[in-house]
């Protein structure tokens, strides 16, 4: 099967996508294109599958860099390939050739460009992550580099929406005793459930970084299993693992 591959014309002309788990050497639970090492997935099907992505991003897999993602606020600049993966949640690089590349399944994946400045990056931004700052890192790093905060341009790709995303009240309280304000990505679920917009949280972090653009693909990794792998879709199905997307951009 062909590999699906979901672009964002705010990206253009930069190479990039968003791959669904469409097209992918992985069977079971994983069927599809999993891309995640950490899975207990096969790792020969894991492996083709990154390759599989590698040459759709038109570079060698060695050239697809990844980081072991903590969720954190941590961002690596990456001068070049290297077998290292350093515990970060973000990447950013002016080096031609290079694919920086998110692991997720729930969480947002977000794509980050400055086509002029010719400078990129990619995040994996949960709701511990952007909480703590990793999308407003990611510009920071990017503008280190040499990128103009107001040409920077983001998406948010499939990540789980709000309708899927229940959470308790200890969860809403530890929004709330960060910001009152917090409270306009909650609404009432059933009896003391809350639901999380997590992407509109996202996009509000990415406004107020005072970047140029951005947006959401308004793909909801949940609600549609033949597209997308999801941790809690996996967790309420009781299923002993799930794959991870893959999400990639380079120069």
């Amino acid at each position: 099967m062909t590999l699906e591959i979901l672009t964002s014309d705010l990206l253009s002309p930069v190479h990039h996508g968003f791959f669904t788990r469409r097209g992918g050497a992985s069977s079971g639970i994983f069927k599809g294109l999993n891309c995640g090492l950490g899975s207990s997935d096969q790792r020969e099907a894991v492996l083709l599958n990154r390759a599989r992505a590698a040459e759709a991003m038109g570079v060698a897999v060695e050239n697809l860099i990844g980081v072991h993602q903590v969720h954190s606020a941590d961002v690596v600049t990456v001068h070049g390939a290297s077998d290292a993966r350093p515990h970060a949640d973000a990447l950013v690089t002016n080096q031609p050739g290079l694919a920086l590349a998110i692991l997720t399944a729930d969480c947002q994946p977000v794509l980050f460009c400055d086509p002029d400045a010719q400078v990129i990056g990619a995040a994996h931004a949960g709701w511990r992550g952007a909480l703590d700052g990793v999308l407003e890192a990611t510009v920071e790093a990017m503008v280190a580099l040499g990128a103009t905060r107001e040409n920077i341009r983001a998406v948010i790709g499939p990540t789980i929406s709000q309708s899927a995303y229940e959470v308790g009240p200890e969860f809403f309280d530890s929004f709330m005793s960060q910001d009152p304000n917090h409270a306009q990505y909650f609404i009432q679920g059933e009896n003391d459930r809350m639901l999380f917009d997590l992407p509109a949280l996202g996009l509000a972090k990415l406004r107020a970084a005072g970047i140029g653009q951005a947006a959401w693909s308004n793909h909801c990794t949940y609600s549609d299993a033949e597209r997308f792998y999801s941790f809690r879709r996996t967790t309420h199905a009781k299923e002993a693992d799930y794959g991870r997307l893959i999400s990639c951009i380079r120069l």
